[in-house]
């Protein structure tokens, strides 16, 4: 089996997209790199992915970013999986959208893994599907809609998603039962979720979990339960006039005096002080 294959697409001039259903079992011809990106986005089903020496599990929700020239190859474990495949360069990025990522445009120097929360999810299907119609359109606009379409996935993402290597916890999904649990947590934080909880849905033992999550993540799981739950807030505090009670309410803090000491050891300022700068 050929190691390393280049694509026959080339060097890409616009933004492309293209949709694929997949059953158990199917079988790629070779691995395979190209000079462009690509960002894999799983609408239905799972999947397996083997970027350079690694290997990562990916189920309904998760996008995958792969950089140029690396290679990789997929395959099918369960059927069927449909999920689609984003092409791109990084001149198809304004500096303001790459900005909002992240760590800026060292986000696209190495592999990324993110997460759609289950609540979002089907306004991202929505989106790839009028991406995947624009595609088949393929007129003089096309280029244009395609690259703006983009532009506001990341920027929806970069708002809503969990990006699985840049949060503290640095969980991969090589460790199937930790990212359950993270899973877990990023779905069901705005509830007052307990740790037998969290463990039940990754099929561990509490005290096994707890040792496993930090060993994986270098982090506790209430950690990283409070981690979580203070990003929510900050993109709430910002889009919404809720006061900071409700808002450390609805981000699944029962005390509004420990949400405003955890918000201000992570952010260095109150709540409303956070406010007020970002409205400034």
């Amino acid at each position: 089996m050929a190691i390393k294959k280049r694509t026959t697409m080339g060097q890409i001039k616009r933004v492309h997209i293209d949709e694929r259903q997949r059953e158990a079992g199917y079988i790629m011809s070779s691995h395979h790199l190209h000079p462009y990106f690509e960002l894999c986005f799983v609408e239905h089903g799972s999947c397996r992915f083997l970027v350079g020496d690694g290997m990562y599990d990916l189920s309904e929700g998760d996008f995958l970013l792969i950089p140029p020239d690396i290679i990789h190859y997929t395959r099918y474990l369960s059927g069927p999986c449909r999920r689609s495949g984003i092409y791109f360069r990084l001149s198809d990025l304004e500096e303001q959208v790459i900005a909002m990522l992240p760590g800026g445009e060292s986000f696209f120097s190495e592999m990324r893994i993110f997460h759609v929360p289950e609540a979002y999810q089907k306004q991202y299907n929505e989106l790839i599907a009028a991406m995947v119609l624009e595609e088949q359109v393929n007129d003089g606009r096309t280029p244009m809609i395609l690259r703006m379409q983009l532009q506001v996935l990341l920027l929806n993402s970069s708002r809503i998603c969990v990006f699985l290597r840049d949060t503290p916890a640095d969980i991969h999904t090589a460790d199937r039962q930790v990212l359950e649990a993270a899973r877990y947590i990023n779905e069901h934080f705005r509830q007052q979720i307990s740790s037998p909880e969290i463990a039940a849905a990754a099929g561990f033992s509490p005290n096994y979990l707890s040792r496993k999550f930090r060993e994986a993540a270098g982090i506790g799981i209430h950690e990283y339960l409070v981690f979580v739950r203070l990003r929510s807030a900050a993109l709430e505090l910002i889009s919404t006039d809720h006061s900071v009670t409700e808002v450390a309410t609805n981000c699944g803090f029962s005390d509004s005096n420990y949400f405003k000491d955890a918000f201000k050891k992570k952010y260095g300022i109150t709540p409303r002080e956070y406010r007020n700068a970002a409205r400034e």
